[in-house]
């Protein structure tokens, strides 16, 4: 597959069926008017990452993909969906003038990314994958990557006094 030949096989059969399943997952997240609907699509979606992450070579990154994205921010959403005394609204009216350009527009982006990608040489990697990479990504983090990390951590736990919040406000409210 680097050289730009197509070979069919499993490997490529299941990347295929993980990749439709993700945008699948991904588009339904979008478009479900229902948010729980849309929070299950969205953990769909996730969970066809972590099996594209599987075929990568990653199993650590597919682990960690369902551990924290599918299980925690996932039931994190439904809890606060729950919280927030979420009121369904009905559809508004279809704006199909606005909804064909947006599938026209994707549509356009899919082909040029198609076109890129089936386009671009994958250049080989320089050295080998290290035997463990749990302990490579550990050391990366603790090291290297140290400031951006903690960053992160507290960027979420910022995000989450906001959507508690958020959510007693609500309750106050109401």
């Amino acid at each position: 597959m680097l050289d730009g030949t197509w070979q069919a096989n499993g490997e490529f059969v299941a990347f295929f069926a993980l990749a439709v399943c993700a945008v699948t997952g991904a588009v339904m997240a979008l478009s479900f008017v229902k948010v729980v609907h849309a929070t299950l699509s969205m953990a769909f979606a996730f969970v066809s990452l972590a099996g594209l992450f599987i075929l990568l070579g990653a199993e650590f990154v597919a682990f960690v993909q369902v551990l924290l994205y599918v299980g925690a921010v996932t039931i994190l959403m439904i809890f606060g969906i729950m919280m927030t005394n979420h009121r369904e609204e009905g559809a508004g009216r279809g704006r199909p003038l606005r909804e064909t350009l947006a599938a026209v527009a994707c549509l356009c982006l899919f082909g040029i990314l198609f076109y890129a990608i089936r386009g671009s040489g994958f250049p080989a990697p320089e050295a080998a994958l290290p035997e463990d990479n749990t302990l490579e990504i550990g050391l990366l983090l603790f090291t290297r990557y140290a400031v951006p990390f903690e960053l992160v951590s507290v960027l979420l736990t910022v995000a989450f006094i906001g959507a508690v919040a958020l959510a007693k406000r609500e309750a106050d409210s109401a």
